[in-house]
């Protein structure tokens, strides 16, 4: 090889190499975890959540308080899970478990966010349509636009999470469209998911007036490991689109266990993520 070419390539490795170093992940040791507990919402779409008679948090709402703000003590959730395993608002069949802790990590730097999530994944799905999934995982980012109507009021989509683009006409819920997706009539959500099948694909898609399960801007990326039976699944994604610095971002995550599939994951509530701002979680900053 002669000199000038071989000065060229390694510099060009030398390049690579930084590349790699810049946007390698995280030391995970210090970025602190956060518990948030995932559960199976039965049937209580937004049309549910917004309506007084069924949903007597709908008053608070309207008021401006947070889902998470009335629900979430000590760690834990204070639902009636009783109630929505019962067959009013369960009518297909609750799984065995009905809640259960997600530990959550989150860093940054300045092109990429960092999304950890830990978990150990339930048996005794009630719904194993999904059969070359035993676990996906989704993370779902919401912009400043998105909100979900009550009557003739507009909820903000940072009170109620997920719940914006979960309607009673959408499918798997009972009676509605098989094809209609999940939707929002405002706004957008930025939606990443990961699949446990060997070679699964990672989504990095989008939720305005129907589901997108590609073509979003993310430029998400994932990789899970199993471990026993703890699952821990990492998201790289671009700093940018719905994630800016200053900011407390909504989001939600979903996890589908057991190949659980449609409607039939656990959920959590909707939390904000600061990025050098107050959040329910504190993305750290490396």
């Amino acid at each position: 090889m002669k000199k000038s070419a071989l000065s060229v390539a390694i510099l060009g490795a030398v390049f690579s190499l930084g590349s790699q170093i810049a946007n390698a992940a995280p030391d995970w040791s210090k970025v602190p975890k956060r518990d948030i507990q995932v559960f199976h919402p039965g049937v209580t779409p937004i049309e549910w959540i917004a309506k007084k008679s069924d949903h007597s948090g709908r008053t608070g709402l309207i008021k401006g308080e947070s889902c998470v703000g009335c629900h979430e003590e000590k760690g834990g959730l204070n639902f009636d899970m009783k109630r929505l395993a019962g067959k009013d608002l369960e009518p297909f069949g609750a799984p065995k478990t009905m809640n259960f802790p997600v530990s959550m990590q989150v860093a940054y730097d300045k092109e990429y966010a960092y999304i950890r999530l830990t978990f150990k994944a339930p048996a005794g799905a009630a719904n194993t349509a999904d059969k070359e999934n035993e676990v996906k995982v989704a993370v779902m980012f919401a912009n400043d636009k998105v909100s979900a109507a009550s009557g003739d009021k507009a909820i903000p989509g940072d009170q109620v999470g997920c719940w914006a683009t979960c309607h009673a006409d959408a499918r798997t819920m009972p009676g509605a469209d098989d094809k209609k997706t999940k939707y929002v009539k405002d706004g957008a959500y930025e939606l990443m998911q990961w699949k446990s099948s060997k070679g699964a694909k990672v989504v990095d898609g989008s939720i305005s007036d129907k589901r997108n399960m590609e073509g979003g801007t993310t430029g998400a990326k994932a990789e899970g490991v199993k471990a026993g039976d703890m699952y821990t699944v990492t998201f790289t994604r671009k700093f940018s689109g719905a994630l800016a610095e200053g900011k407390a971002v909504p989001f939600g995550i979903a996890v589908h266990a057991d190949h659980s599939t449609g409607r039939f994951h656990h959920v959590s509530l909707g939390y904000k993520l600061g990025f050098g701002a107050d959040g329910d979680i504190k993305a750290v900053k490396q």
